[in-house]
């Protein structure tokens, strides 16, 4: 099977995370997951707890909060498909860890690093990649002014795994919708745009 890069964007609660894992199942045997999420207190280890538990036995899982390449290249080479649940979580991480406040710009670039590397292992491999992401462009503005980078520099990270993708799934309300099979008649204006 050819190798693809699949982004599956949704909003909160949309089905995202649960679709990207039956994708990876229809799809692919030998699938590493690669986890970007933290258990700083009980509910989210509750959570992370619930969520390892709706994977399949033979998946292999890492934990990678910042850096999902260097954790990934020991074992990409053995599997099928990786699977980086969330691109929102990894952000965040991102944001907290650097100082956001004082170099904005920093932390985009650290980002686009990661991002690169990790396109670099898809490029040097015959794995697919499946990232998953929240969609922060339908949501209110945050009232502080952290809430705002965040959702300015999430954006822009979608934005960036978007054009990379071959097929971009969009979720609302647990029902999918491929964007790229349906973007042709928008072709001119995603050239214009630099989205192609």
């Amino acid at each position: 099977m050819e190798k693809k890069v699949y982004f599956v964007l949704g909003g909160v609660r949309s089905g995202k995370s649960d679709y990207a894992q039956s994708l990876a199942a229809r799809l692919f045997h030998r699938v590493v997951f690669c986890a970007t999420a933290g258990a700083h207190d009980e509910e989210m280890k509750d959570r992370i707890l619930k969520h390892r538990k709706k994977r399949p036995g033979p998946w292999h899982t890492i934990e990678a909060p910042l850096h999902p390449a260097e954790a990934l290249r020991a074992h990409i080479k053995n599997t099928e498909a990786v699977l980086v649940d969330c691109l929102t979580i990894f952000t965040a991480n991102h944001l907290l860890a650097a100082d956001a406040d004082r170099h904005p710009e920093y932390t985009k670039t650290i980002i686009e690093k990661e991002l690169v590397e990790l396109m670099y292992l898809y490029d040097q491999n015959e794995a697919s990649l499946i990232f998953v992401s929240n969609e922060v462009g339908t949501g209110v503005v945050p009232p502080t002014p952290l809430g705002r980078r965040y959702r300015d520099l999430l954006g822009w990270v979608n934005i960036w795994v978007g054009r990379k993708a071959d097929h971009l799934i969009l979720m609302t309300a647990g029902i999918p919708l491929d964007i790229k099979q349906l973007h042709r008649t928008q072709e001119p204006w995603l050239r214009e745009h630099r989205l192609m």
